[in-house]
């Protein structure tokens, strides 16, 4: 008898083409397993009139995307959870583990929808959500209004075009994978805009010890999942989590060294703090640890401090 393996992700289009693109490489690889999807709805999801993210997670008592399918996975509604990784928690639910991250990455970029940032205007408004991306456009353009948007990846978007915007900073990945890219755009340079740790990746998280694990446990690009776990590691060392400005990007150099970036940024945009270091790809926690205690010793601490005290 073929094993049946419960997949939950939450309802949104962008969810949907996510299990797909996890799910093309194991049809090969596990012909003999029957994927079944499950929709969990989240905090985030059905809330949609809090202002700010790191509200909606306090009132769902952990993460706005993730709290609801853990709790699904853990009481055996599901057997996998495929999340957008940059939405997951640096500690997972107990009794869950995180599989090595699938590849290949998407795009892990920012993109400027609807303008350029050379060609906006002084006091454009700006759409975006979330904290990071609010502390580095300001950084470069204290003159903007940056103002909050939420909402699936669409109607985002439309918010470029009919929605009053200058403009709209969305993630390269999701465009991508919906096929939405607009006409007029910019890609923000990763060195200068670090993603948030996680962006473009997926994280496939399961029950320990379950079947599902065991079928899974061979699945997974060990380079991508050195990246990521690299920038989850940093993110850790900062006690910090999707509401805080920190961005990070991981990668492999033609050396065959792990290479880490990443920033702090006050939410205002007027201090900002860069490290960047680099390690054996074996060791991605140690790459992490060392680049956060750089940002630390420059003064992170303070920046953070002053945030989650807002």
């Amino acid at each position: 008898m073929n094993d049946v393996v419960r997949i939950g992700s939450r309802a949104s289009r962008l969810a949907r083409r996510q299990v797909v693109e996890w799910l093309l490489p194991l049809a090969e690889q596990l012909p003999d397993v029957t994927f079944r999807r499950e929709v969990v709805l989240e905090g985030g999801d059905r809330d949609r009139v809090t202002p700010t993210l790191a509200e909606v997670a306090r009132t769902a008592g952990g993460s706005a995307f993730s709290t609801n399918q853990e709790a699904a996975l853990v009481g055996g509604r599901v057997d996998v959870v495929v999340h957008s990784l940059k939405d997951l928690p640096t500690t997972v639910r107990e009794g869950t583990l995180l599989l090595t991250t699938p590849g290949p990455r998407e795009d892990v970029r920012d993109v400027l929808c609807g303008s350029t940032l050379a060609d906006l205007p002084e006091g454009a408004r700006v759409g975006t959500g979330a904290p990071r991306r609010v502390a580095q456009l300001l950084a470069l353009r204290p003159d903007l209004r940056v103002e909050p948007i939420r909402g699936n990846v669409p109607g985002r978007l439309a918010k470029a075009t009919k929605g009053g915007l200058d403009a709209v900073v969305l993630a390269a990945a999701g465009l991508n994978r919906l096929g939405l890219m607009p006409d007029v755009y910019e890609v923000l340079d990763p060195l200068v805009h670090p993603p948030s740790p996680g962006q473009g990746a997926l994280g496939i998280q399961v029950r320990a010890g379950s079947r599902a694990a065991e079928l899974l446990a061979g699945t997974g690009d060990p380079q991508v999942d050195a990246c990521v776990r690299a920038e989850r590691a940093l993110l850790a060392e900062l006690h910090g989590g999707c509401s805080v400005p920190v961005g990070a990007w991981g990668r492999i150099g033609g050396d065959g060294l792990l290479q880490l970036s990443a920033t702090v940024t006050s939410l205002d945009g007027a201090r900002q703090v860069t490290a960047t270091g680099g390690g054996p790809v074996d060791a991605p926690e140690k790459v992490g640890a060392c680049v956060a205690a750089d940002l630390l010793d420059q003064g992170a601490a303070g920046i953070l401090e002053v945030i989650r005290n807002t």
